[in-house]
């Protein structure tokens, strides 16, 4: 309801705005300079800031969730949907989660806006989310579930980086080439770490990794052939695993002889901690994957890529696999 109530009263302030700006304006000759660009995410964020290069310091690019807000639970402000009223370029997941960013695309006052979903750009191969044995099950929806976390893939963000390049390309022709050659560049930085994580998988004695935490990279171990088991779905709202969950991880991670036992970077590691203190040996180690939904401004000030990121999970999928 707060989201609800967000977007209508910032599309009633939009609405008045933009309604004086109009009547100066022939098309798009009035605009601002600089190019408005605005990402829900961080590695939509960063992917942008890659391709624009040196010409990133003429635009103004924007990250919504830039405070370490969860995609599953963000609430837009009027400030945000103002943003993306007035923007050039929109880029969101997309699922389940931007329902809010769906509404207010509906009623945005900038008809000239380019808006890039996630989800549409992958089609048909985007996944529904699954339930594998072991996992805390959760209510059957009505409609299928897709799973949103489409950037823990590199081959996907090869395929986000040039529909970005296409993107800027026809808001800002003059600039084609250049957002064109860098990302040419920077997908083929993201090649050589796909080839790399493909090694390390291929050399590695295991092939299942065990979360006892959500499990967003499924696309990731979808990609190299790797087996998953998790405590829950990836966009599973709960966080309390029940005494059946732990002791089949538990048994799971005894039966695989896993040596570590996985959860993502915002968790505060009880259910790992748990399925450790019912396995044989009690020994495993609790590693971290980071699945780059809690990125804030300041990681972004202290240097922190999606490229660094995804190096440091590989470093740690290859511990996890030993």
């Amino acid at each position: 309801m707060k989201k609800i109530i967000s977007i209508f009263l910032a599309l009633f302030i939009i609405t008045g705005i933009l309604a004086g700006c109009r009547s100066g304006e022939s098309s798009g000759a009035a605009r601002d300079k600089k190019l408005k660009i605005v990402a829900t995410i961080f590695p939509e964020y960063d992917w942008v800031k890659q391709i624009l290069g040196d010409k990133a310091q003429d635009v103004e690019l924007t990250i919504l969730l830039d405070s370490s807000a969860d995609l599953h639970s963000f609430q837009p402000t009027v400030d945000d949907i103002i943003k993306i009223s007035t923007c050039d370029l929109f880029i969101y997941v997309g699922g389940e989660s931007d329902r809010w960013a769906e509404d207010a695309l509906k009623e945005v006052v900038n008809k000239d806006m380019t808006v890039l979903n996630l989800l549409d750009i992958l089609g048909d191969s985007v996944k529904e989310e699954e339930t594998v044995e072991g996992m805390q099950g959760k209510e059957e929806e009505e409609e299928p579930e897709f799973d949103e976390h489409v950037w823990l893939s590199l081959k996907n963000a090869q395929i986000f980086c040039a529909a970005i390049a296409d993107a800027l390309a026809k808001i800002d022709p003059g600039n084609a080439k250049a957002y064109a050659d860098n990302a040419a560049a920077y997908e083929a930085r993201l090649a050589g770490l796909d080839g790399k994580y493909r090694e390390a998988v291929d050399s590695a004695p295991v092939k299942t990794v065990l979360f006892g935490d959500r499990f967003p990279f499924r696309y990731l171990t979808d990609d190299y052939g790797l087996e998953y088991y998790a405590a829950f779905a990836g966009c599973s709202a709960e966080t309390e695993a029940s005494f059946e969950t732990i002791i089949f991880l538990a048994k799971k991670t005894d039966e695989l002889g896993l040596k570590s036992i996985l959860q993502i970077e915002t968790s505060d590691g009880s259910v790992p901690r748990a399925i450790r203190d019912n396995t044989a040996t009690k020994d495993q180690e609790i590693l971290i994957l980071n699945s780059l939904q809690s990125t804030s401004s300041d990681d972004i000030k202290n240097g922190v890529t999606y490229i660094s990121v995804m190096e440091d999970n590989l470093a740690v999928l290859k511990e996890a696999l030993k």
